[in-house]
């Protein structure tokens, strides 16, 4: 049953443009996170412009949960997609992801002037407002990705794995035993396939589109000793490939790459991930403020640049590669185990970096750990916004540096 999009023939497709000014406004509006910009886009884009039904945006929604990837993104790419072509793709996620970016460049530029007490207490408060995101993340994905004892007993391993193994090989070491324990341990009821999801995208250029994300996997850290551009390249690349679960996942992934590499402080690094909790978009715009505060050169606007583009791009390729296959392989039991597996693991990846780097670099005392604590609890308990979490945290840092 094919229904993509609903009305005549005219009224489903529209312009570039249209498309661009309707993303424009969510990437400008979007708080809270995947979760909350899918709600963002339904609202928006299925009930209000009638771009798509349902069914089918809920189809569209479960294909990218199922990548690699940043969901919320992959799912505007191909709402725009569907919607205008192929430039109707690339307007959505120029108009998703450049408001955010550029207040985050901005950030990157404008902490360096700001010293001090009161710029050392900020940074300080971003730092500790990260324990509460991330123990939130970690909190939400447990509850919805490991709720038996064989998904837990997964998770548990990946937290084992990676503190014996720390860095991208013990989380990719933990995601593939986590997706080869799966069809043992989690086989469960296979979920019933919907509509189908319609793009114009046929099964060649989906292969071709695979091929070439599994080729740029092995082929960046060959020319990544060539020069410092692709090194960057092949850091952020491989970030964005190996994120299942959530955007949050990729704050271990990047950390290995740029932290333990020598790229960016510890400091630097949770203080830009704060702040990015307080902007709307996608959260792998993060990747802008990282490529802007680069140790080495290329950094600033053109290693912004480098890391944005690097780290969206394996998650389009992917669903681009996924989008004319996926209504078989969606179907099959084994391939619903695998990620049931996987997304176990990427729990215990995210569990293992809550405590390092995130709580050993920002609690210090058990000051630090009430403001952590409080913001966790305003955000599970109270449903309180991220973005004023953010702000009450950093300024409780500027706080407990003055007093201190």
């Amino acid at each position: 049953m094919e229904d993509p999009i609903v009305g005549s023939d005219e009224e489903r497709r529209g312009s570039a443009a249209e498309v661009l000014f309707a993303f424009l406004k969510l990437g400008l509006t979007s708080f809270g996170g995947p979760i909350a910009h899918l709600g963002y886009f339904r609202e928006e884009l299925v009930v209000r412009r009638r771009w798509l039904a349902d069914h089918t945006y809920a189809d569209l929604v479960a294909l990218c949960q199922f990548l690699p990837g940043p969901t919320s993104s992959q799912v505007g790419f191909s709402l725009g997609m569907m919607r205008a072509g192929w430039l109707g793709a690339l307007c959505a996620f120029l108009g998703f992801t450049v408001p955010s970016a550029l207040i985050l460049l901005t950030f990157a530029f404008v902490t360096p002037a700001i010293g001090g007490m009161v710029g050392a207490g900020l940074l300080h408060g971003l730092k500790i407002v990260a324990v509460a995101i991330v123990a939130q993340a970690v909190w939400g994905m447990a509850r919805n990705l490991c709720p038996d004892r064989e998904r837990s007993t997964i998770a548990l391993a990946a937290v084992v794995a990676m503190a014996f193994v720390p860095g991208s090989i013990g989380m990719l070491g933990a995601i593939v035993l986590g997706a080869a324990a799966g069809p043992v341990f989690c086989r469960g009821e296979t979920k019933p396939v919907g509509n189908r999801v319609t793009v114009p995208v046929s099964r060649w250029m989906g292969g071709v589109s695979l091929l070439l994300f599994l080729a740029l996997l092995v082929v960046f850290p060959l020319l990544a000793e060539q020069s410092q551009a692709l090194a960057i390249v092949d850091r952020f690349y491989r970030a964005g490939a190996l994120v299942f679960g959530g955007g949050h996942v990729v704050l271990p992934l990047l950390d290995a790459g740029v932290v333990r590499g020598g790229w960016v402080t510890h400091d630097a690094f949770l203080a830009g991930y704060g702040i990015a909790q307080a902007v709307p978009g996608p959260l792998f715009t993060f990747a802008a403020y990282l490529g802007a505060v680069l140790g080495p050169e290329p950094n600033g606007i053109l290693g912004a640049g480098l890391a944005l583009l690097a780290i969206f791009l394996p998650g389009f390729l992917v669903l681009v590669g996924a989008l004319p296959f996926w209504d078989q392989f969606r179907s099959k039991s084994l391939a619903q185990s695998l990620m049931r597996g996987a997304n176990a693991a990427v729990v215990g990846i995210l569990g293992a970096a809550l405590y390092s780097p995130v709580f050993t670099s920002a609690v210090a005392d058990l000051r630090d750990f009430v403001v952590a604590l409080a913001g966790f609890l305003a955000l599970i308990v109270w449903k309180a916004p991220p973005w004023l979490v953010v702000v009450l945290s950093a300024l409780c840092g500027v706080g407990l540096a003055l007093i201190a």
